[in-house]
């Protein structure tokens, strides 16, 4: 093995694999491929498959690239007790079955995730999102905005390439797009390739409050995290200390904590600058 096909490997041991990895507790429940709470429902071309569980406020949580359901587990397992947990399988990932051979995209993606709530009869949710999952919570806020009600998004971009994401990792991504035969690889690497598009005017009209969360040493660069969050009017910034892009799993409780908070209490953006000239 050449020392390309190495780096290969281990991206593609990173993306698809270690959402799982910091997660090793045993669950009673097999989330992900629970005959109890799963169920598919056709949408926009695909069979989509989601699980519901406990009750209360809609609380969707959506995985990063390569994911699926099970990437969520431990948060469906804490959060279930107080929301009604909506987890899903996006287009192209887990136990949905497309069939297609069109390029994914992150539009398409978020559209899935909009007319399933519709069929869901759910006007309105909290959305949690991981990496991927954050992308498609900004995309879904900016063009349905009545849709999220509050939304979190850890390691989201909205435009790829080394502006958005550390030379290694891109270069790891476009060197696997130039080797791969791979079917299903090279659909998800060239959403990590070659999207999104998302315009800073268009954060701008996002009209819920939105909870930009980052680790420390994250796979995408503070600076890019730091420019979504100044360009989203009702925005909180969290950095998550010691974590990589993986922080949710590498410190379930911090993470769970600080979710929790966010959507539960009111929103502020109450400033050091009102409070100290008490403009507030």
């Amino acid at each position: 093995m050449n020392a390309l096909n190495k780096i290969i490997s281990i991206l593609i041991f990173l993306l698809f694999t270690i959402h799982t990895s910091y997660a090793q507790e045993q669950y009673t429940v097999n989330y992900g491929n629970n005959k109890e709470a799963g169920n598919f429902k056709k949408i926009n071309g695909i069979s989509m498959y989601y699980e519901i569980y406990g009750s209360g406020k809609p609380l969707i949580f959506l995985h990063g690239n390569g994911g699926s359901i099970k990437s969520a587990r431990g948060k469906i397992d804490y959060f279930k007790k107080q929301f009604k947990v909506i987890a899903i399988d996006s287009r192209g990932h887990g136990k949905s079955i497309d069939t297609t051979t069109k390029v994914l995209t992150y539009v398409q993606m978020a559209d899935d995730i909009k007319v399933l709530m519709d069929s869901l009869s759910i006007d309105s949710a909290f959305v949690s999102g991981q990496s991927d999952g954050g992308i498609l919570g900004l995309l879904i806020a900016i063009k349905y905005p009545r849709k999220i009600a509050k939304l979190a998004a850890f390691g989201a971009n909205i435009f790829p390439g080394k502006k958005a994401v550390f030379d290694e990792i891109d270069n790891m991504v476009t060197d696997t797009l130039k080797v791969s035969k791979d079917f299903n690889t090279k659909r998800l690497y060239t959403l990590l390739a070659y999207q999104p598009h998302i315009a800073e005017k268009d954060l701008s009209t996002i009209k819920c409050p939105v909870l930009i969360m980052s680790g420390d040493r994250d796979a995408i660069r503070l600076e890019h995290s730091i420019k979504i969050f100044y360009n989203i009017p009702k925005a909180n910034f969290f950095v998550m200390p010691g974590a990589s892009h993986f922080g949710s799993y590498q410190k379930p409780e911090l993470f769970n904590m600080v979710l929790l908070d966010f959507l539960n209490n009111p929103f502020s953006k109450l400033s050091t600058v009102e409070i100290m000239t008490g403009k507030h």
